[in-house]
């Protein structure tokens, strides 16, 4: 093919490493494990190959929190192969995740846009912790469940989405995708939040029997309310969800943990090689226990999360239950329930705490945008900071603010968040501290990857 594929070509693109790309393109996917390094796809993930299509360059992968946080109780951001990923406005402070690294390159500069994966918070939760744009799908919308742009705008999130949205025909998920996928940057309206009514599900975050949210988000989410109707946007306050208290104790966590086993599982199996020859979850704990130096050194020696998944019996009748019960929960008596009743075109909410987990039983699409950030004299928690501890709250760390609407109501919430995003530019009133902000050039280091050697570029 010549000439221009489309908006993205020539454009550098980040991958988190658990998106798949071939082996001859010189990059690993490991899901930050050392398990496995080395290990060789039959395929690349169909969005890489769409992302590649249109013309993008995949620059590279970027960390996350090992396992996409099913490992267990590790700090948030950190994994055996990448190490530690911090916030770039403090020192130290806590990146959220799991798709830390997507979110951090984004706020740095390291590419123009970049993939993340969210099954709950793991795309917005770093968009919000790190000042910058983050869709996370209807489960769907983008090949295998959960794929979502991480960008520094609105408008660049979309262009990435409309670049990797559609059908594929390995992933059944996508069969009720929009066909031809839509272009989402036909959305991009400062006007669009004119007229529209906007619910408010106070008690979910407000309530803190329910859900913690640090005072100062709720001090911004106020101000943002006030934005929105000067924008033309009717509040709807409070739209609350019948199904709040039950989200919060609902099986979520039961059914996630046994798509996680079969779904790994699938996947090793499918790898054409793994050099560490490990073919499950089971042998993956092993390989932890046996290797220490890599995987368990201090402060993340704990397997709770992968020992729960190995425990679980996989797609049987209780799970297929209580997926049901999920799906009831987050859609019929939580998110569609509230815009019903309420006549709404979508909900407000923080992107803070488990603000996030009604769009994730519900597998419904939320599109996060920067809202504010700590004050500067915010006192860093925890007060004593181990080496492999995070902190948060911070001084000056930034949050966001989460559009939710029902399934596939995308072109919709990024028209709402493009119209927020423009009237507000908060992104712009802070950057990241000096010392995060990279001064290296890509030549220095960059990989000829058909020696697999460093190469350093004169000139």
């Amino acid at each position: 093919m010549t000439g221009k594929r489309s908006i993205l070509h020539g454009i550098p693109i980040l991958l988190k490493d658990n998106i798949a790309t071939l082996a001859g393109e010189g990059m690993n996917t490991t899901a930050g494990s050392h398990a496995l390094l080395g290990s060789i796809v039959r395929n690349e993930a169909t969005v890489a190959a769409k992302l590649r299509k249109a013309g993008a360059i995949i620059l590279g992968k970027t960390n996350l929190s090992e396992w996409s946080q099913a490992r267990g109780n590790i700090p948030i951001g950190w994994s055996g192969r990448g190490g530690q990923t911090t916030n770039p406005y403090f020192p130290g402070a806590n990146p959220c995740g799991s798709s830390s690294g997507s979110g951090v390159a984004m706020a740095i500069g390291l590419a123009a846009g970049s993939l993340g994966t969210e099954t709950d918070g793991s795309i917005t939760c770093p968009s919000s912790f790190n000042n910058v744009v983050g869709i996370k799908p209807t489960v769907g919308l983008t090949s295998r469940a959960g794929v979502g742009p991480i960008a520094r705008s609105v408008t660049d999130a979309a262009i990435i989405l409309t670049a990797i949205a559609g059908r594929d025909g390995r992933d059944n998920f996508t069969s009720n995708a929009p066909d031809p996928a839509l272009d989402y940057t036909r959305f991009l309206d400062p006007q669009s939040l004119k007229g529209k009514r906007i619910g408010v599900p106070r008690k979910f975050f407000m309530d803190t029997t329910l859900d913690i949210v640090h005072p100062s988000i709720k001090i911004e989410f106020e101000k943002a309310l006030g934005r929105v109707k000067e924008l033309g946007g009717v509040i709807v306050d409070p739209a609350d969800l019948p199904s709040a208290e039950e989200i919060l104790t609902s099986r979520e966590v039961f059914t996630n943990k046994i798509q996680f086993k079969v779904a790994l599982n699938a996947y090793i199996a499918s790898l054409d090689h793994v050099p560490t020859n490990v073919t499950s979850v089971a042998d993956i704990i092993r390989f932890n226990d046996a290797h220490k130096e890599l995987e368990e050194t201090e402060g993340h020696e704990d397997q709770s999360g992968l020992i729960l998944c190995e425990a679980t019996l996989g797609y049987n009748s209780t799970y297929h239950e209580a997926l049901r019960q999920n799906y009831l929960i987050g859609r019929d008596r939580g998110i569609d329930a509230a815009l019903k009743g309420n006549n709404l075109d979508a909900l407000l909410l923080p992107s803070d705490g488990h603000t996030t987990r009604p769009a994730a039983m519900a597998g419904y699409p939320i599109v996060t945008v920067p809202l504010g950030f700590h004050p500067r004299d915010t006192k860093p928690l925890p007060e004593t900071q181990a080496p492999y501890e995070t902190l948060y709250p911070a001084p000056g760390i930034p949050f966001g603010l989460s559009f939710i609407g029902t399934a596939y109501t995308e072109p919709s919430l990024i028209g709402f968040a493009y119209a927020y995003e423009q009237y507000t530019n908060t992104r712009l009133e802070r950057r990241a501290y000096k010392e995060a902000i990279p001064t290296i050039q890509l030549k220095d280091v960059i990989t000829d990857v058909e020696s697999g050697h460093s190469v350093i570029f004169q000139g």
